[in-house]
């Protein structure tokens, strides 16, 4: 039996042409019959770190029956010279989410994946609380299942108050051990077994994770890194993926 939430999760590979540039993580969403691949929008451009991909390729299963059967996937990121991918702004400014669309169409047959969609996001009901326990699913430093093509988990605890922009910026912090390459991961809560409808993805997905965040003053041979991390609200996602 496979946890549900590890076919949600796929790992993306950045390039120019056939030049490879970095590993990433993302996931999959679905609104309506469109499907939606979400990663941080540093992770398709970067201004500051010169980082300029024309498209990005991701590992799908093709066997339901073998996992260690996979398919790499091409996604273009431009075409005519305009980028196919959207990315998020508010009232802050640039948000570090970007989605762009896979057309089921062209995907393999068969293709195992699974989707988050508008019904796993927090409702007014959901409890989200301080110090919770959360997930973080993804590909740090691109270490994964390479048999199986699966992604690892890491423990993480919600370190703000959820609902509350931190900072003012569309963010909430969790405290985790993140590494480089987890950029695009979904960050998710369980949802209790007495909340649960059966959807056989049995999560609440809060946020995607951004960066390891730090602290400008911190003496690096005298304080340890702070091991807090942001996390963009995922409820972006429905103004990415409308229309």
């Amino acid at each position: 039996m496979i946890d549900s939430i590890l076919l949600v999760a796929t790992r993306i590979t950045t390039f120019v042409q056939q030049q490879p540039l970095s590993n990433a993580s993302g996931f999959f969403f679905a609104r309506n019959d469109r499907l939606f691949l979400v990663s941080s929008r540093h992770v398709l451009v970067d201004r500051p770190s010169h980082h300029y991909p024309d498209r990005i390729e991701i590992e799908l299963h093709v066997d339901p029956a073998n996992l260690a059967e996979s398919r790499k996937f091409s996604i273009p990121l431009y075409r005519g010279g305009r980028c196919l991918w959207r990315q998020g702004r508010d009232s802050a400014g640039d948000v570090d989410v970007a989605v762009i669309e896979v057309e089921r169409s062209a995907l393999p047959v068969p293709t195992l994946l699974r989707a988050f969609g508008p019904e796993h996001l927090p409702g007014c009901g959901d409890r989200v609380e301080i110090g919770g326990s959360l997930l973080v699913v993804g590909f740090p430093l691109g270490f994964h299942d390479t048999l199986h093509h699966m992604p690892v988990v890491r423990q993480a605890v919600l370190a703000s108050s959820y609902g509350l922009r931190f900072k003012g910026e569309g963010y909430f912090l969790t405290d985790a051990r993140t590494h480089r390459g987890t950029s695009g991961a979904p960050v998710v809560m369980r949802v209790p077994a007495a909340d649960a409808v059966d959807t056989g993805l049995p999560w609440l997905l809060l946020g995607v994770h951004s960066a390891r965040l730090d602290v400008g003053s911190r003496d690096i041979e005298l304080d340890e890194a702070l091991g807090l991390n942001c996390a963009w609200y995922a409820d972006i996602l429905m103004t990415l993926t409308a229309g």
